[in-house]
């Protein structure tokens, strides 16, 4: 479940990149970053579950779950919303991220069983975990602030975005029933998220023709 949830997030991640090589959006960078971060933490997930957790996997996954999906989504939207001061920001935090998951230790021993590990038995609250809260608090913000406040003007596009923000957090409620919770959250999240960022901001005049007609 978790290989396909990083393959599906991985081919979105391309889709969205090659829309910004055509257009050169840079909120479309900014989602496609997200989409693949997501998707590095699904490999991850998958691999700590066919090999068995340690510290390798956990670190990437806490990397690119933990510290980069959220804030690079959130950045994305505020691109979208004009805040082009959003794109250094994130380059900045993308490299304070990286560099702290490299360097921070990963205490404590996995346990032989499947399940993602839980953070707090294997990293200290400062700075990895305090860092993790904030960051994901503030991009998930950025991203439902903006969605809600263009909502009437794209309420399509901005609806599958917030089910989008919606389903990753039940996914990750679920970790602790095990990957698989974790790992569909995961998938359906970025389909949503996807669809809401390439859905038109209005619907075509054709089709509400064809719905005024019936």
């Amino acid at each position: 479940m978790a290989f396909a949830a990083a393959l599906i997030a991985f081919r979105l991640a391309g889709l969205l990149a090659a829309r910004y090589r055509s257009s050169g959006r840079p909120e479309l960078l900014a989602w496609a970053a997200g989409l693949a971060a997501y998707a590095v933490a699904a490999a991850a997930i998958a691999w700590g579950e066919a090999a068995g957790w340690d510290g390798r996997a956990f670190r990437v996954y806490y990397a690119a779950g933990a510290l980069l999906t959220a804030p690079l989504l959130g950045a994305g939207s505020l691109l979208l919303a004009g805040r082009r001061r959003a794109a250094p920001i994130a380059l900045i935090y993308v490299g304070l991220a990286v560099g702290i998951s490299l360097a921070v230790p990963v205490h404590g021993a996995f346990a032989a069983r499947h399940g993602i590990p839980a953070a707090q038995d294997h990293l200290a609250f400062l700075p990895a975990r305090l860092l993790a809260i904030l960051a994901n608090a503030l991009g998930t913000l950025a991203v439902v602030a903006i969605a809600l406040r263009s909502l009437r003007r794209r309420p399509l596009a901005n609806g599958l975005i917030i089910a989008g923000i919606a389903a990753a957090a039940t996914g990750s409620g679920l970790a602790g029933l095990g990957a698989a919770g974790s790992a569909i959250g995961i998938a359906v999240g970025a389909v949503l998220l996807y669809a809401g960022f390439v859905a038109p901001a209005h619907i075509p005049a054709s089709f509400r023709l064809k719905i005024a007609a019936r």
